[in-house]
C-alpha cells in the first residue's frame, strides 16, 4: 500500500502520497482528471516557476510578503529548476480545469512545502507564493513566457542554423544544373543552388515573421489578477514582476497594454501558432522536395542521394529510405493539427477568461519543440550531407524538350511548341529537332539552348 499523509484545503481533508511535495489541491486534480496521462510540458512548468520567483521578488520589494519568505521562495525555485526529477512533482493532467488553476496551485504547493523546510516563518501556498496573483493572470502569462523563451532560445537558433547550412550547401552545389519542374512536369533548367536558395528565402521570411511577433508574446497579463482589474495586487506589482523576470531570462518582458484582453483572449498565442503552422508548411515543402529529388534511385528522379541512416525495410535488403524528411513531414502535420486545436481553444474566451488555457500551452509548446528539433535534423542529417548524382542530372537535361522555350523570341511560341512535341514523340534531343526545323545553325542552337546559360534568365 502507498503510504499517505493527510492534507487540508478549503474543501476539507485529503490523502496525499507521503513523500509528495504537493498538497491537497494538486491531489484533487490528480484524482479528478485521469484523462490523458500527459502532464503539462516541462517548458511550461519551468516558466511557471520562474514567474513565481519573479512574483516573490516583486512582492518582497513592495513589502506585500516578508522579505525572508520572498528570498526563500526564489531560492526554492532555483533549486527546483536544477532538479533532475523536476517533473515528478507536477503530475496534473493537461486536460484539467480550463483556467489552469490546478497547475498554478501545484506550483504554489510544491514551492510552499520546500520553503517551509527552510523558513522559520510559515509559508502559505496562497497567501505568500500566490500573492498578488490569480490563476487567471499567471497561466496566460506563463503561456507567453514559456513560448517567448522557446522562440528566442531554441526555435530561432534552430531556424538560423538551417539557413546557414542550406546556404553553405547551395554554394557547394551551384555548379550543378538540373531540370526545373512545375506541376511535377519538366520545365526550364535551374541551378541546384537556386532550389536551395529558395528554401533559404522561405526560412528567412519565417524568421522575420517570428521576430515581428516577439514583442506581442513578451507582453504579459500578470497584474490583472482575477478579471483584469488587478484586485489584490499592488499597483507597482506588474512593472516589478516584469523587470525581475526580464533580469532572470534575459528577455524583455513588459506588462500588457490591456490586462482584460490578455486574460479573456488568446489571440497572441493563436497568431504565434499560425506562424508556427507556416514554418511547418515550409519545412514540409523542403522535405517533399528532398524526397522527390532522392526518389529512386533507379525508377525515380535520383538527382541526389540522401545520407543512409538506417535500413529501410524489414523484408527488402539494401533498401534505404529518406527518413529525416519523412519524420519532418509527420512533425509538420502534427503542428498543423496543433494549430487547428489552438484555433478552437482561442475562441473559447468567455467574457473575462479563456477556459482552454492548458490546451493552448500544451499544443503551442509541442509545436515549438517539433519545429526546433526537425529544423536541426533537416539541416544536419539531410541537407548538409546529401550527394549530387551529376549523371542523372545531365541525362534528364539532354532530353528536355522544354529547353526550346529559349527560342520563343526567335521562332515564336507555336513553332517552338511543334519542335517540343516532335522531340517528345521521337524521344530525340531538342537541339537536333530544332536544327532540322529552323534556319539556326548547330553552334547557334548550342549557345541558345545551353542549360547553364538559361538558368541566368533574360533574353
Amino acid at each position: 500500500m502507498l503510504k499517505t499523509r493527510i492534507e487540508h484545503d478549503s474543501m476539507g481533508e485529503l490523502e496525499v502520497p507521503e513523500n509528495a511535495l504537493y498538497a491537497a489541491q494538486t491531489q484533487r486534480a490528480v484524482n479528478n482528471f485521469p484523462v490523458s496521462n500527459e502532464t503539462m510540458p516541462e517548458a511550461f512548468i519551468r516558466a511557471l516557476l520562474q514567474a513565481k520567483s519573479a512574483a516573490a521578488k516583486a512582492n518582497g520589494e513592495l513589502k506585500q510578503i516578508p522579505l525572508e519568505i520572498a528570498n526563500v521562495i526564489s531560492t526554492v525555485v532555483e533549486d527546483l529548476l536544477n532538479d533532475q526529477d523536476l517533473m515528478t512533482h507536477f503530475p496534473v493532467d493537461v486536460y484539467q480545469t480550463g483556467s489552469g488553476t490546478s497547475s498554478n496551485m501545484n506550483a504554489n504547493e510544491v514551492i510552499a512545502t520546500l520553503a517551509n523546510k527552510r523558513c522559520d516563518t510559515p509559508v502559505n501556498a496562497n497567501d505568500h507564493v500566490n500573492c498578488g496573483q490569480s490563476s487567471n493572470d499567471i497561466i496566460p502569462s506563463t503561456i507567453h513566457i514559456s513560448a517567448a523563451i522557446e522562440v528566442e532560445k531554441k526555435l530561432l537558433p534552430a531556424l538560423t542554423h538551417l539557413v546557414q547550412v542550406t546556404r553553405s550547401k547551395a554554394e557547394e552545389v551551384d555548379k550543378y544544373v538540373k531540370t526545373g519542374r512545375t506541376h511535377l512536369m519538366d520545365a526550364m533548367p535551374i541551378r541546384m543552388s537556386q532550389s536551395l536558395e529558395s528554401w533559404v528565402s522561405q526560412i528567412e521570411l519565417n524568421i522575420s515573421h517570428l521576430r515581428q511577433l516577439q514583442p506581442s508574446i513578451q507582453r504579459l497579463a500578470q497584474g490583472g489578477t482575477a478579471v483584469g482589474t488587478g484586485i489584490n495586487a499592488h499597483p507597482e506589482f506588474a512593472a516589478l514582476f516584469n523587470q525581475a523576470l526580464s533580469d532572470a531570462t534575459q528577455i524583455k518582458f513588459l506588462p500588457a497594454n490591456n490586462f482584460f484582453s490578455h486574460i479573456g483572449s488568446q489571440d497572441t498565442s493563436l497568431a504565434l501558432s499560425g506562424q508556427l503552422k507556416t514554418i511547418a508548411v515550409s519545412l514540409l515543402k523542403i522535405a517533399n522536395d528532398l524526397r522527390w529529388m532522392n526518389s529512386g534511385p533507379l525508377a525515380g528522379l535520383g538527382e541526389i542521394e540522401l545520407e543512409a541512416l538506417q535500413p529501410g525495410s524489414s523484408i527488402m535488403p539494401g533498401k534505404v529510405n529518406p527518413v529525416i524528411p519523412e519524420a519532418t513531414a509527420m512533425a509538420a502535420a502534427q503542428v498543423i493539427g496543433n494549430d487547428a486545436a489552438i484555433t478552437i481553444a482561442a475562441q473559447s474566451g468567455n467574457f473575462e477568461l479563456n477556459v482552454m488555457l492548458p490546451l493552448v500551452a500544451n499544443n503551442l509548446l509541442k509545436s515549438l519543440q517539433l519545429l526546433t528539433n526537425t529544423a536541426k535534423l533537416m539541416a544536419d542529417k539531410a541537407i548538409a550531407t546529401f550527394k549530387v548524382n551529376e549523371t542523372k542530372l545531365e541525362e534528364a537535361l539532354s532530353r528536355n524538350p522544354i529547353l526550346v522555350t529559349a527560342l520563343n523570341p526567335i521562332i515564336g511560341y507555336l513553332k517552338a511548341a511543334e519542335i517540343a512535341k516532335q522531340a517528345y514523340k521521337e524521344k530525340r534531343p531538342v537541339i537536333d529537332v530544332a536544327a532540322e526545323n529552323t534556319d539556326l545553325s548547330e553552334d547557334e542552337l548550342k549557345q541558345l539552348l545551353d542549360p547553364t546559360k538559361l538558368t541566368y534568365g533574360g533574353l
